[in-house]
């Protein structure tokens, strides 16, 4: 199968609460406005013990003398329609009105690092985040083609659809749990329209049905869920809810609670099941098209979204289901071992429109990541002061594929048909530094 470079974990430990995190930026320097969220700005925006998530402290005791576990896994949280990175992830405070836009941003545990005043939850987590400010492409600037070389590394061709990464992660890893679970799963199903009828990467390719993710079909805790039906679709005996990893009936109240009763809030938790259940790639698709609700595609029209639905609705969800999940996969020691990536298919423009909304804009965007080996609290690259383009470290979709099955353990450079690599470049290794 070609040669597979080993992973090897930092070894650095969790950071205690009282302590003070600084800030480590990979290339163009951040300014720093010397002071990130004190303890009782922590606890107003939502940092969640182990309590909360339902644990006791034998529990909390078992799980700390537990080695973490020994397979890796990625959870990846498809941002569907594209979210602005100055709503999100690059604010530009200075920046002018029809530049910065409607929003203000806040300060982070992170001393110097500033995010989107809607995200206060992951502010409070930002220690364990690692943001990249600086990923782009050239190619077209349509969902298909991002969706495409972040999830394969490719562009398709009409004969040749190249593999999504769950595919790839199937045919060398496989399922790591006792149950025969597929190795990668797509949650609720896969994406199905946004606009043009091309592949969005989400198949197994040239791999084969045998590969191909499975797709649970429905969303989670919606009336037509049913966990024993997917469990024996999927290949498994129902024994019922408790050894069934699609049952979330299994979850106490108040963790389920605290990811939210939304289809991502629910997605994510069931994501973290089926990882511990021994899923190498879980692929949390936050929407399934970008018409006719509200997604990432801020427009500022319809049938898309705009900028005050970031405000009402998206940024609140993300930011509670996202902080969440950090939270309990630590509780389990399987954060250490399990890379989530939040990754949008392209950014949107440094400009607002007449519409009051942002369009199409691979010039460059940003991404967040925890876990899996990654250090957080640390920048990498940087945008220009609109926003509109790197000038610092840029990155291509191909390199966080690459870090990506890094963090698996597949060494991109494998090639599966003795021809090419399954990614032409190499991961952003100072997110492991």
């Amino acid at each position: 199968m070609g040669r597979r470079r080993r992973w090897a974990a930092s070894g650095r430990g969790t950071m205690e609460m009282g302590a003070t995190p600084t800030m480590t930026t990979v290339g163009r320097d951040e300014r720093s406005n010397g002071a990130g969220l004190n303890r009782r700005a922590f606890l107003a925006a939502g940092g969640v013990g182990l309590g909360t998530l339902g644990l006791s402290l034998p529990e909390r005791a078992a799980r700390a003398a537990t080695p973490p576990s020994h397979h890796r896994a990625l959870i990846l949280l498809m941002m569907v329609g594209g979210p602005s990175q100055l709503e999100t992830w690059d604010p530009k405070p200075d920046a002018p009105e029809e530049v910065r836009g409607p929003f203000s941003s806040i300060a982070t545990r992170v001393p110097g690092v500033r995010i989107n005043e809607h995200l206060p939850r992951l502010a409070a987590r930002m220690d364990k985040v690692a943001l990249i400010r600086s990923v782009h492409h050239r190619e077209a600037p349509i969902h298909e083609t991002g969706l495409q070389l972040i999830q394969t590394g490719r562009l398709s061709r009409t004969e040749d659809e190249h593999p999504h990464l769950g595919a790839v992660a199937s045919l060398l890893l496989g399922s790591a749990g006792s149950r025969p679970l597929p190795a990668s799963i797509l949650l609720p199903g896969p994406i199905v329209n946004t606009g043009v009828q091309i592949p969005r990467g989400q198949t197994a390719g040239r791999l084969g049905a045998e590969h191909e993710p499975f797709s649970v079909g429905a969303v989670p805790g919606a009336a037509d869920y049913r966990p024993g039906a997917i469990l024996r679709r999927a290949g498994g005996t129902d024994l019922g809810r408790a050894a069934n990893p699609f049952d979330l009936g299994a979850e106490p109240d108040r963790l389920r609670d605290a990811y939210g009763a939304t289809r991502f809030g629910r997605s994510c938790l069931l994501a973290r099941r089926l990882v511990e259940a021994g899923t190498r790639v879980v692929t949390v698709n936050m929407f399934d098209s970008v018409f006719d609700q509200v997604t990432w595609d801020c427009h500022g029209a319809g049938p898309f979204s705009t900028l005050d639905d970031y405000k009402r609705q998206l940024l609140p969800t993300f930011d509670r289901a996202f902080s969440t999940l950090l939270d309990d996969l630590e509780s389990r020691g399987l954060l250490e071992t399990t890379m989530v990536a939040a990754v949008g298919e392209f950014g949107r423009t440094p400009r607002i429109n007449s519409s009051g909304g942002r369009d199409h804009w691979p010039g460059v965007w940003s991404v967040a990541l925890a876990g899996g080996g990654v250090r957080g609290g640390q920048v990498v690259g940087a945008s220009d002061d609109r926003a509109a383009e790197p000038v610092d470290r840029s990155v291509s979709p191909g390199e966080l594929l690459a870090s990506m099955h890094h963090a698996l353990g597949i060494d991109p450079a494998t090639a599966l048909d003795g021809a090419e690599p399954l990614v032409d470049a190499a991961p952003v290794y100072e997110l492991f530094s």
